[in-house]
């Protein structure tokens, strides 16, 4: 299924430098009358009939971006792109890669565009931070997000809203009309409304048929009370679109549209001065007091595609719309504005810097300051857009379509806190630099790692309310693991001191922690490494050092299960010292499974027992 998404692409351009001619004159008409699908088709028979050549490739390779299906589009895009193209063409490319995840392959596009429009603002973003992928990701987490129950499992739904009584609008594509929009092969949507209750769960979505019609109707934003509705409409229903004769095909306007609330129904629809049928004016959102609607729209005087522009409203009366400018908009495409009750916009944009698609930012007009990107988990490869806010709950909602269909997302603010990390030596408590600090996740997952500096901390912008364990390791000292507890503290100190290492060496072993291996598994964990590390360091000082290493196994598995599954551990760990740099002659190794136990129990050993007895030995032969 297509995205619902695809009924906002408003603006389209020519996409090379080579020219059309006689043979693609139906694949453009389709092209140019938005009918992608079957343009894809008629420039596909183009290509089997060998009649195809960049110009084509580049239309066929647009005809998929613009349906947002970018595995094909990096395909043909691949193609155009043997020949030289219009500066947009590799723009769009690399769009396309970012949406795939292949960054490096993104920025090579990207600066061909760069070169090719270097006054452009998206070519002076990318030139003054080529490498900003890794920037976004290590980006503090702003929301945790998880999928919204109210999403339909193969039905398209964004634009969601709540409202203070907790009466959570959205619209979506799941009406049972059976009527296709021609210029995007999508189901028209509609506007729908659901109570959300205060245990999370939500009432069944009703289609409120008082404001839908057969064609496109939403997004919408309301006034404070809930009482007044503005809403986009598809100017199929009001008569605002243009007849292409050629083609046979009605070429719409988005248009806005107020209602009023009467008696818990809505009525009394009318269209807002705003509307024009030379263009889209769609996306809207009103502010707190109802005195200034933000709206986007590909009026002439913008800087791209679509921009988000903002209107004084008192009463019935609509000012002069003013464009919101470069801060917020570029020549890509900006929409889904959504103004907070204290001056926030969040807003969507495939024009700034971001993972790939669509990505949610936001930018305080109080300030002014640069808009952010919301960063992951809300923004990723795919379109992620109408992003809405309600203060009041402290809860956020957004769509993306990064399951292959729309879907509504549930994004919680995060709590965030400082967490200091001080390391010393535990015996002269002396700070101590140069010490490799992790911080990890429940899951044991590397979040970030640091050097302690001269004065032995380090600093992590994290979670609150959130368990983390912190990973600390230096040469010469003992590993040590340190779990922080949930914490509603702006700042947090964590004291860590390292241990000394003291390996007990005896006349015929070296005495280790023990060495850890996965459930019926034979590779070295990184537990595991850090232990033998040990050992490594004692035979890299003592040359004439050769070890035996002697694994052992519990009783839980058959015994020659566990002969052989000795011998691969014990083996696995030789192999590890050996790509450390030991001479193999230094090493042996024998797997004994459970043949002798350092805790004779057999089948009735506890857990501890059994631990005790996996266990491997480091033998002294020379």
């Amino acid at each position: 299924m297509k995205r619902a998404l695809a009924v906002y692409a408003v603006l389209l351009f020519c996409s090379s430098s080579f020219s059309q001619n006689k043979a693609t004159t139906k694949a453009d008409g389709l092209f140019d009358t938005y009918q992608y699908v079957d343009a894809i088709n008629a420039y596909k028979e183009l290509v089997n009939s060998n009649k195809a050549n960049a110009y084509v490739y580049a239309r066929l390779a647009d005809s998929y971006y613009n349906v947002f299906n970018t595995k094909e589009a990096i395909k043909w895009y691949a193609k155009a792109v043997e020949s030289k193209q219009a500066a947009e063409v590799y723009y769009r490319y690399a769009q396309s890669l970012k949406t795939q995840g292949q960054y490096e392959d993104a920025n090579k596009q990207l600066a061909v565009f760069a070169k090719m429009m270097p006054n452009d603002q998206r070519a002076k973003d990318y030139l003054a931070n080529p490498n900003y992928i890794p920037r976004l990701v290590d980006t503090d987490k702003l929301f945790d997000i998880e999928q919204h129950q109210i999403s339909s499992r193969s039905q398209a739904d964004f634009a969601p809203l709540l409202t203070n009584d907790g009466t959570f609008y959205f619209v979506s594509s799941r009406n049972a009309t059976g009527k296709d929009d021609r210029t995007s092969n999508t189901s028209y949507i509609d506007i729908y409304e659901a109570t959300l209750r205060p245990d999370g769960s939500n009432t069944a979505p009703m289609a409120i048929d008082a404001l839908n019609t057969p064609y496109h109707d939403g997004p919408l934003t309301l006034t404070s009370d809930g009482n007044t509705m503005i809403f986009a409409r598809d100017g199929l229903s009001g008569g605002a679109y243009k007849r292409d004769a050629k083609n046979n095909v009605k070429i719409a306007q988005q248009q806005l549209y107020i209602a009023t609330k009467q008696n818990g129904v809505w009525g009394q629809v009318k269209s807002l001065s705003l509307n024009n049928k030379e263009y889209s004016v769609t996306h809207p959102s009103l502010s707190a007091d109802g005195t200034t609607l933000y709206f986007s729209s590909n009026m002439p005087g913008g800087m791209g595609d679509s921009d988000i522009w903002k209107v004084s409203v008192d009463g019935d009366d609509y000012g002069k719309p003013q464009n919101l400018g470069p801060e917020v908009n570029t020549a890509g495409k900006e929409g889904f504005p959504f103004i907070t009750d204290d001056g926030v916009l969040y807003f969507s944009s495939n024009g700034k810097q971001g993972f790939g698609g669509f990505d949610v930012f936001r930018i305080d007009l109080n300030t002014q300051d640069d808009a952010i990107n919301l960063g992951a988990p809300v923004n990723t490869e795919s379109d992620d857009f109408s992003f809405s806010l309600n203060t009041k709950m402290n809860t956020g909602y957004f769509a993306s379509n990064r399951s292959g269909v729309d879907h509504i997302y549930t994004a919680i603010p995060i709590c965030q806190l400082e967490l200091t990390v001080m390391v010393t030596d535990s015996t002269t408590k002396a700070a101590l630099s140069m010490a490799s600090v992790s911080i990890l996740d429940q899951q044991g997952n590397v979040i970030a790692t640091q050097q302690s500096n001269a004065n032995g901390s380090s600093s992590f912008t994290s979670e609150c309310e959130t368990p983390y364990v912190f990973n600390v390791a230096l040469e010469g000292y003992e590993n040590a693991s340190v779990t922080v507890e949930p914490s509603k503290s702006d700042i947090v100190n964590i004291p860590i001191a390292l241990q000394p290492i003291i390996v007990e060496v005896t006349e015929t072993e070296v005495k280790l922690k023990p060495i850890y291996f996965e459930f019926n598994e034979s590779f070295i964990t990184q537990q595991g490494a850090q232990e033998l590390d040990k050992l490594l360091s004692i035979m890299q000082k003592n040359p004439e050092l050769s070890i035996l290493v002697k694994s052992h196994t519990d009783s839980k598995g058959s015994t020659d299960y566990n002969l052989a599954l000795s011998d691969r551990r014990a083996q696995a760990t030789v192999q590890y010292l050996i790509s450390k740099g030991i001479a193999k002659e230094r090493l042996s190794a024998e797997g004994v499974g459970t043949e002798q136990p350092k805790i004779d129990c057999l089948s009735n050993c506890t857990e501890e027992e059994h631990a005790q007895n996996r266990r491997s030995e480091f033998l002294i032969v020379k």
